[in-house]
This record gives C-alpha cells, structure tokens and sequence, in this order.
C-alpha cells in the first residue's frame, strides 16, 4: 500500500514538473512571438517613413525645376512641410554654391569658416593653411617633406593628399581638424560649387559668415531679410544646378526617417534621368 502511494507521488510529480516545463515552453514562445511582432511592426513603420522621406526628396527635386516661377522652392535653407501617406514632411534645400568650397575657397574664407565655428585667429589660421596644403598640388618637395613630418609627429600614418578632396568626410584627416569641429562644419561645407567665396544669397548661417567684407551686423540683416521674404511668400531661388536636400518624414506613433543627399539636375535631357546623385545619407548623422 505504501509502495503504491509512494509511486503515485513520483507520477503526480513528473506530472507537475511537465505541466510547469509545458507552462515555460509556451511562456517562451508567446514572448517570441510578441517580440517578432514588435520588430515587425517597427521595421513596417520605418519602411514607411523612409519611403515618405523619398517622397519629399522627389518632390523637392521636381519643385526646384517647377516651370511656373511662383511654385518653384527656394533653395536657401526654407522649410517645406506637407503631409504624405500619414506622415509629415519637412523638406528644405540649399544650393551648393551658397556653401565654402574646400578644394575652392580661398584662405581667407577658409579661415572666417573656423573662425565662425568657434576657434581664435591662430588655431583658424593654420587650420585653413592645412586644408590649403591638403588641396594643393606638389610644388615644393621640402615643403612636401615637412608636412607629412608634421602629420607624423600628430601620430597619423598618412600626409596631405596634395590633390583636391575627393569627399567632404576627407576633411576630418587633415591635421587640426577634430569630430565636434567637422560636424559643426559639415553643413556649411562643399567640394561641388567651384567658387572662391560663398553666394550670399543661398548661403547658410556659418558660410555666411565666411564671406569677406561681411560684419556680423550684416550677417544677421542678409538672415532676416531672408525670413521676411519667407514670410511673405517671396522665394529666393539661385539658379543652381547642384543642390544638398533634406527630407525628414515621421509618421503618427514619432517614427522618423531622415535622407539628406546632395544632387546636381540635368536640365533638359529627353529620355535621360533628371538628376544626378553626388551624396547620399540616410539619418542626420548624429
């Protein structure tokens, strides 16, 4: 009889232990379950809005070549929101030529640019200097020497390219450059507009600055002058072919996407694409 009792015990004990086994099994896959509907649904959120952010991206494109002059957006920093698909969008566009050209711009744009973003007159001076050496072709083998000395000594196992920059990011290897500076740096800068100085109209803040001749008085007027005209309507557009164009899109539930891409337009081309890509991010980067 005690043989018996005792072996009913052990099988209600195995049955207990399945029972729980069973119980943490399906705990586990109801987890698993909800965790892959939960990155089904974020990843169907973000394709949405990625999707909106290209949306914006193809409607500025088409707004800046608008036939109709009164459509047509200003590329001078002004935001354009729409909605789209459930999402809002913030579209604004800046024209290349408005920003300091680093393979072109000269020394002394050069270092009102770093002036502006914060360093003093010494440290911009020989910043803009290197930025000069990085671009310039070799003219001097000593001169050649003594950089790539000076950019060893820093630790680095490169010298100054002695060529033009072949992208913006090129910028954070010449000597003196730190990431905090790049970043300040990065929307005001270009290697596509081939000018010596900034275009006062399309130029943002900190390129503005860097115009020579131009106070800080002076800076702020040409800035509300341009937010008058966005008041009243009135668009300043330059008449550029190269654009930098950011779009941010976000749905409802705060889902955002960002695509920020440089672009030069093709005017007039039948049966050929309209544009062309130069630069190409997705996120601001931060």
């Amino acid at each position: 009889m005690k043989r018996l009792a005792r072996q009913r015990g052990v099988a209600l004990l195995l049955v207990l232990w399945a029972c729980t086994l069973l119980a943490i099994l399906l705990g586990g896959y109801a987890v698993l379950a909800r965790t892959s509907a939960l990155q089904t649904r974020y990843q169907f959120a973000q394709t949405r809005a990625h999707y909106a952010a290209e949306a914006g991206l193809m409607r500025a494109i088409y707004a800046l070549q608008d036939p109709d002059p009164k459509r047509r957006w200003a590329d001078n920093g002004r935001v354009y929101p729409f909605p789209f698909d459930g999402a809002t969008v913030q579209v604004s566009m800046v024209d290349e030529g408005g920003k300091v050209d680093i393979n072109a711009a000269s020394p002394q744009v050069l270092q009102a640019l770093f002036r502006a973003a914060g360093l003093d007159a010494m440290a911009a001076g020989k910043l803009a200097a290197n930025v000069v050496d990085w671009r310039s072709f070799v003219t001097d083998l000593g001169q050649a020497d003594s950089a790539r000395a000076a950019y060893a000594a820093a630790g680095r196992d490169y010298g100054p390219r002695h060529g033009p920059f072949a992208s913006l990011e090129e910028l954070q290897q010449v000597l003196g450059m730190t990431p905090a500076l790049y970043q300040q740096l990065e929307p005001a800068i270009t290697i596509w507009s081939g000018r010596a100085q900034p275009d006062q109209n399309t130029a943002p803040p900190l390129a503005l600055a860097a115009i020579p001749g131009l106070d800080p008085q002076q800076v702020q007027a040409a800035l509300a002058a341009r937010q008058q005209n966005a008041g009243t309507g009135l668009s300043l557009f330059s008449g550029g072919i190269t654009h930098s164009i950011r779009s941010q899109a976000e749905l409802a539930d705060g889902t955002r996407a960002v695509i920020r891409a440089t672009i030069r337009l093709r005017p007039g081309g039948m049966g050929q694409q309209p544009y062309t890509v130069l630069r190409w991010q997705e996120g601001d980067g931060e």
